[in-house]
């Protein structure tokens, strides 16, 4: 079988989440400290340990077949590459800001002024889709300092609870983009290591629908059971059980996690109780 190159962010709250995602599917990493590639251990599968702006340019050039990494990089630098899945952790946004004193009644606000930014292309093709002119200064690392030292009049930057903005005196004005891990794809992934990848994709998707739904088992009496079911859908149909005592029956299903507190109050109406949710650790469909 075929070894699946996997590239994963050097160091960083995205590696750390990356590796927690493997873990969950069930692959040992044999990664010792300051290693920059690993082999797992029980699945055909090798992690490059890379800087994140350098990703999108190992999968252009296949010299690895996929990667953990922020939409936003993609966006940016992986022009052409392929999303497979979306994985729901590192959330942020891609953000304009000006100084807090500054009154902003729009996006013209921002013309022929001087724009800081790490990602020259995002805001380049947001303002252009805007018919905005401005002037860009590209800079890598420390964006949000640069109003306060004169050298812009806004940044554009990631922003994730937008505290760093507030220690710099910047408000967040603009809305680019919502960003998130993703698991990216190399055009150039052979066949034979498409098959490791789908086993991978296979056991990703099992734990997202596991983080997404919730387990719940509830007692109802048996008089309820059709309009309970109905609430209820579950996987195909909820399970139902007979209970010791006579005239009632225990149920169990699946709640998607957005639905979760709308489901349950609507089951306790129809006469449910007792009822115990428990997290879902994997779902196989």
């Amino acid at each position: 079988m075929r070894y699946l190159k996997i590239a994963i962010q050097k160091s960083g709250r995205l590696n750390e989440d990356s590796l927690k995602i493997l873990k969950q599917c069930g692959i040992s990493i044999d990664n010792g400290k300051d290693q920059l590639k690993a082999n797992a251990k029980n699945f055909p599968l090798e992690i490059y340990y890379l800087r994140n702006g350098d990703i999108p340019k190992y999968l252009q050039d296949g010299v690895v077949d996929c990667a953990i990494i922020g939409e936003n990089i993609l966006v940016e630098k992986g022009k052409g590459i392929a999303i497979s899945e979306k994985l729901g952790f590192s959330k942020c946004r891609v953000s304009l800001a000006v100084p807090k004193s500054e009154k902003y009644n729009g996006i013209s606000d921002l013309t022929n002024k001087r724009i800081a930014t790490s990602y020259p292309e995002t805001t380049k093709n947001y303002l252009a889709k805007k018919g905005i002119e401005a002037e860009l200064h590209i800079i890598n690392g420390s964006v949000e300092i640069a109003p306060n030292i004169g050298l812009a009049d806004a940044i554009c930057d990631i922003v994730s609870s937008g505290s760093t903005l507030f220690k710099n005196n910047l408000k967040e004005v603009e809305v680019m983009m919502k960003s998130e891990a993703v698991l990216a794809i190399s055009s150039k992934i052979t066949p034979e290591t498409t098959a490791v990848l789908d086993k991978l994709r296979f056991r990703i998707q099992s734990v997202l629908r596991g983080r997404d739904s919730k387990y719940v088992l509830l007692n109802a009496p048996n008089e309820k059971l059709t309009e309970i079911t109905k609430i209820l859908p579950g996987m195909r149909s909820p399970t139902i059980l007979p209970l010791a005592q006579e005239g009632w029956s225990s149920m169990h299903s699946v709640i998607n996690q957005d639905e979760f507190w709308d489901v349950i109050d609507q089951l306790k109406e129809a006469g449910a109780e007792g009822i115990l949710v428990c997290p879902i650790e994997k779902m196989v469909v």
